[in-house]
């Protein structure tokens, strides 16, 4: 289809896409559409003055601005309709009563001309096949025979109004080389504004957040962010948040864990019994030497044992020897004493050792 003339939008001129895109060529420009439009207010202008130049009617109509045009490039349907009759063509309207009384059906005919609010836009017969030649497309749109009579009615029903052109068209090459060949869409082209956003998503891979902030930002600083960047961005910022914030969920909650652990320790050095023998921290502790402490601690468990030997009847009858039963007469307090005995012998043995060293 590349044979095809397709004008694509460039600001609010559709009026002139939608002529050139009709007669497959840049047949008019704004200029030309301008001086149409400023032809159409004059004579206008002169009508209303035959109702006298002092009247209210003609004063008001002088500070009106144009109905004919604009400046966005916009132009009225007086002004493409005059436009096409330097073609011979004419335009009627497809739902009026006098084209609907002739009963024609629309696959017979050779091109409409689409307009809704401010937009117009051009559908045609090119060789054998149907084209929409929107301008707000990035090319033009096959239409089957048997969809055509569907697309128009489905433009009426979103309040598009339809004109037929009527009377014969300048030749052009596109339809020369499609009445010889049929041709065939495997994809619908996509809207003006679909093809930049799907262009801006391939640009965006959504995995990898350094690289999508780094396509987002240009390092040359140029270029406005749009509404669906702007979107992304505060998204990227949220998610960022919640990032932080489980961060700082986790340092609270390994904060907590050590404090726990230190409380638990606390109250198990808290459990300890209190009642094992400490030295005294006063001056003069701190300044008695190793050997002496090891003496005093020496003298306390010979007092200990002394004691305890005080206490049990001592036994002629038994050899203390290790050959000896100790489970013959000897009670259990005097084998609990026994046992305390070779205890407090073993640390004293212990204590002699460590002076000998």
């Amino acid at each position: 289809m590349e044979s095809i003339f397709h004008e694509r939008q460039e600001g609010s001129l559709c009026a002139q896409h939608c002529l050139n895109n009709l007669l497959q060529g840049e047949y008019f420009s704004p200029v030309e559409l301008s001086s149409i439009a400023q032809q159409l207010d004059e004579e206008e202008r002169m009508r209303m003055a035959e109702g006298g130049v002092s009247s209210e009617e003609y004063r008001t109509f002088l500070q009106q601005p144009s109905v004919n045009m604009d400046d966005s490039g916009f132009f009225s349907i007086q002004v493409i309709s005059n436009a096409l009759k330097v073609w011979g063509l004419e335009l009627i309207l497809f739902n009026s009563p006098e084209y609907q009384r002739l009963g024609i059906d629309p696959i017979n005919e050779k091109s409409f001309i689409c307009n809704y609010k401010e937009h117009w836009f051009t559908v045609r017969k090119l060789g054998k096949q149907w084209f929409n030649l929107n301008s707000l497309l990035m090319g033009p749109e096959l239409i089957s025979d048997t969809y055509l009579a569907l697309f128009l009615a489905q433009l009426q029903q979103e309040g598009y109004s339809i004109f037929v052109v009527k009377g014969d068209l300048p030749d052009c090459e596109a339809d020369q080389l499609l009445q010889m060949i049929r041709v065939q869409q495997m994809q619908r082209p996509k809207l003006i504004g679909e093809e930049t956003a799907q262009s801006r998503d391939q640009r965006l891979p959504r995995s990898d957040v350094d690289q999508a902030i780094e396509v987002s930002h240009p390092f040359d600083g140029t270029g406005m962010l749009d509404e669906d960047e702007e979107n992304f961005q505060r998204a990227l910022a949220l998610s960022r948040q919640e990032i932080d914030m489980e961060d700082e969920e986790a340092d609270l909650r390994r904060a907590i864990q050590l404090s726990m652990q230190g409380s638990r320790r606390s109250e198990f050095l808290d459990s300890l019994p209190q009642n094992v023998p400490q030295l005294p921290h006063t001056s003069q502790t701190d300044s008695l030497s190793s050997e002496e402490l090891r003496k005093r601690r020496q003298a306390y468990f010979e007092k200990q044992q002394q004691q305890l030997q005080d206490r049990t009847p001592k036994l002629h009858d038994k050899p203390s020897t290790p050959e000896a039963d100790p489970g013959g007469d000897m009670s259990e307090e005097d084998m609990l004493q026994a046992a305390m005995n070779m205890s407090l012998e073993s640390v004293r043995n212990h204590l002699n050792t460590e002076e000998e060293k």
